[in-house]
Parts: C-alpha cells; structure tokens; sequence
C-alpha cells in the first residue's frame, strides 16, 4: 500500500502547503465516503465519479492527497480553496440545498491548522509519552470536513489552549456564592485546588471559555454572585478533546464546557447530559468492576456549576490514571496511535501481527460484554479510549472514557444501540487502527486477526456482523451540510473488511 506521509517535515517546507495537504486528507475522505461513486481501475491514483457527472482522483488510500479533476481532455490540480468551492457545488447537486456556512468551516479549519504547524515549530512536544499522545492530533478527525475549526474566532483567542501546539496553561479560580452552587457527585478534587473565601464554593474555569462568556457573566461578577481568585499556581494540560484537561502531579481530568463548534457539536456540558451523568457512570462503572481482563472506566465523579450560569460554568471531575494503569505501563491514547507521534509503539512494532492480536485482545472483549451482559454502549471510538503498553510496547490494558457519549439499552433500541457500538469500535477505531499499522508494516493483513477477535463473543449480533457486506459510516459532511442536530447520527452502507469471502 502506498503510503501518504502528511507529517511535518523537518526542513522547513511551506506551512501553507502542509496546512492544505492536511486540511484537505479528512476532507476528501468525507467527500469519496459520502458522495463520490469509486471508477474499477487500479494504479496509484483512484478515481470517482462525483454528483455532477466530474472525475476526481486522488493519490493515496488512509489520507488521500493531491486531488486533481478532468476538465478539457486532462487532469487538473485543484488546491484547498478550490477543493473547498467544489464540495460545496457537489453537495448542492446532490442535497439540492445550500449551506453558507460550511464551507466557511473548512476555510477555518484549514487556517487553524496553519496555525498550529507554526506554533509546533516554535515549541517543543511534551517528554511524557501520554501527554505526547494527546497532543498529537494535526489531522483530528479522518473522516470530518473541518476537524480543526475553531469557531472562527481570532487566532490568538484560542492558540494558547490548543493542544496540538503543546499547550500548557494555569486554570482561572472562581469563587461562587454557596446558595449559587450546584453539584453533584464525588467534587472534593476541586476544592484542593486552591482556597474560596467565607460563604463561597471554589470553581475552577477554563479560561478560554471564560472570555466566550464574559459578557453573560458580568452581572454576576458585579453582585457578588462570583469573584475572582486568581489561577492555580500549577499548569494544565489540554487533550485531544480541546476542553478536558489533565494535571499529571494531581492525576486529575477535568472537563469544561466551551461554547466553541468543535467537529460536528458546541462543546458544552449540556444540562441534561450533567442530569443523567450519575446514572450513566454508575451503569459503566459496575461494567467494569471486577472485570478479569483488568479493562478500566475512567469514570466522570461528579460537576460543579453555578445555579446562574449552569452550562456555561459546569466543571466535571474524571477519574485520574495511575491506579489504573498495570505497573510500569504508559497510557496513550488510540487516535494518537493512528496519527503518529514520536515513539508510536503501533510504528516500532517488531512483530506487528502480534502487536495488534494483543491490541484486540484488550479493546473489543471489554467493549462487547458491556453491551451483551450489562446494556452499556461505550462510545468506544478512538478519543476515547487509552490503550496501555509495557515497556516493549505490547498492549496490556485498554481504558474507555466520558460518560456523556454512552448510551444505556435501557433507553435505547437493541438495534440502533448495535449499530453505533459497530460504528464507533469497529469503524472510527479498529478500522483505522488497521489501516494505520498496514500503512506502517506493509504485507499485513490486520483482518483475520480481527475476526478470530469478534468470533470468539458470544452475541447473536457477531455472525451478521461477520457476514455482513457492509459496515455503518457516519455521515459526518452531510449531517453538517444539512445542519442536522450535533447529537444525531446517520448512516450509510461501507463495505466490511470483516465479511467472510
């Protein structure tokens, strides 16, 4: 397989040229998935016919590249912008709708990939291999057309968050009256970051998010309802998830809202998403305890918010690593591992066949029996889920992560549960996971691995999943273009890597 090196190189190539190059890789993979009809022909470029009758070809399979369209009897290169302005006249044709403000998304996403290659080049990657992997995400998501728009806000308004320019920045702390507070859950860990004066209740805020919502919260400075206590005297660091941060000496995840469209949603804990969040960690939670294989939950302890600004404020408390991790094990995260980093244990694989047996030994068994014994559907995708090695880089431990993103069959159908368990583990993780070690090890088939894997689970969903010719994909361009709920999610047939042949 040829393989498509997005990486930055270390010669000081055009930022704007590796900006497009990747800002294009995720976009083309939406636009080939949803919309494009792939031509029989082999070679080093693959070509598709689009909605409007054009030719499209690309080079490269994982991260397509250097796309170029038929017109006048030859093939032309088409850059960022153009490709951008062609998606939008394709989606038109095939929606028969507009949409003025996605494409606009993409232009932003681009710009903030720009930005963070510059910004890279300045700074220096974390040496704590976790964090390494957390901040590894230039690309983000393969298969969103704007995976790093950042809300279109100024550069320098949100830069100093980013994890993917290695960031690292003090916690703003907030003082909120007591008869304001609302909580719930285990919210001691935020207490012991600092001290609030007599009659108040310490808040810790992002403070990027702080700035989006200093207007709102002007009232409430200026009565008393909330004041100021300066910033913790330790820096945090952000993940891959931009508003989850993490503080190593204290072991402590904590995730904010952030009023920021960041991929497919607004990135705010939503109240009734905090309502439930009890129930839902405690149904995971009782998943996981006891389990043999010793696959983990990192679970969301409980929030703290302010009655007044209850969304905008809330601050949940995660479940830190340590007493999670077997001894002498590193926690890095999976979609860390299909980007690549420094160090990458899925890249340094001596025995890659291996490797990756050991990989699903640990991420598909504790994933399919929360479904089949307890009812639980982890969103199992790769930002969610750390995968610990030893010191050969062996998969010994997988660790699943946020609450918001489960479902319980006890609310939702069998089937459509099914579905997004076979869509988040098998096709945004084990299927990108695959494509990335084949990339890295060439002569490997990942997928009777895979099989032997799922076949071994006694669910009567497995041998349909085996059989089947496809595979759900989200329709992450289309649900955008149509300005679909950020919480929905629609399908449509891949074919299955799986299917016995």
């Amino acid at each position: 397989m040829e393989r498509v090196d997005l990486k930055p190189p270390s010669d000081g190539a055009d930022v704007g040229a590796r900006a497009d190059a990747y800002a294009a890789a995720p976009l083309l993979n939406c636009l080939l998935r949803e919309v494009a009809e792939p031509l029989a022909g082999t070679g080093e470029r693959r070509t598709y016919r689009l909605p409007s009758g054009r030719l499209l070809r690309v080079r490269g399979e994982r991260r397509p590249a250097e796309p170029e369209v038929r017109a006048g009897g030859d093939w032309h290169r088409v850059g960022h912008t153009e490709l951008v302005k062609l998606v939008a006249e394709e989606l038109r044709r095939h929606t028969g709708r507009s949409n003025g403000d996605l494409p606009t998304e993409m232009i932003d996403s681009r710009d903030a990939v720009a930005a963070l290659l510059a910004a890279r080049s300045r700074t220096t990657a974390p040496e704590d291999p976790y964090l390494r992997s957390e901040q590894s995400l230039i690309t983000g998501h393969p298969h969103h057309p704007a995976p790093k728009a950042r809300g279109g806000g100024p550069v320098a308004s949100w830069l100093p968050y980013a994890p993917e320019a290695h960031a690292r920045f003090p916690l703003v702390l907030l003082g909120v009256r007591e008869d304001e507070v609302v909580e719930e859950g285990d919210t001691a860990a935020l207490d012991a970051l600092g001290g609030a004066p007599p009659g108040y209740r310490l808040l810790p805020a992002h403070p990027w998010q702080l700035d989006l919502v200093a207007r709102d919260l002007a009232p409430a400075f200026a009565d008393g309802r909330l004041v100021r206590l300066g910033t913790t005297g330790f820096p945090a660091w952000p993940t891959a998830a931009v508003r989850t941060l993490y503080e190593p000496v204290r072991d402590l995840f904590l995730k904010f809202s952030l009023d920021v469209r960041i991929t497919n949603d607004v990135r705010r804990l939503w109240r009734h998403d905090l309502l439930r969040l009890r129930r839902t960690d405690t149904a995971v939670t009782a998943a996981f305890t006891g389990r043999a294989t010793g696959a983990a939950w990192l679970g969301d302890r409980g929030y703290r918010t302010a009655r007044f600004a209850f969304e905008e404020l809330a601050v949940l408390v995660r479940d830190g690593l340590r007493d999670r991790l077997p001894p002498g094990a590193t926690a890095l995260l999976a979609a860390g591992l299909v980007e690549g980093f420094e160090g990458s244990p899925l890249a340094a694989a001596t025995d890659p066949a291996a490797w990756w047996e050991a990989y699903l030994r640990q991420v598909v068994p504790p994933a399919l029996t929360a479904f089949a014994e307890h009812g639980v559907v982890l969103e199992a995708h790769l930002q969610n889920t750390l995968v610990a090695v030893d010191a050969a880089g062996t998969p010994v431990r997988a660790l699943f992560r946020d609450a918001e993103g489960v479902k319980l069959l006890a609310d939702v159908d069998r089937a459509a549960g099914w579905e997004r368990l076979v869509y988040c583990l098998v096709v945004n993780h084990l299927t990108e996971i695959a494509a990335a070690l084949a990339e890295h090890h060439p002569g490997l088939d990942p997928w009777p691995a895979a099989r032997r894997e799922l076949a071994r689970h006694d669910l009567p969903e497995i041998p349909v999943l085996l059989a089947s010719p496809t595979l759900p994909g989200k329709t992450n361009l289309l649900l955008r273009w149509t300005g679909a709920d950020g919480a929905d999610a629609r399908y449509l047939p891949l074919p299955n890597p799986l299917a016995r042949t």
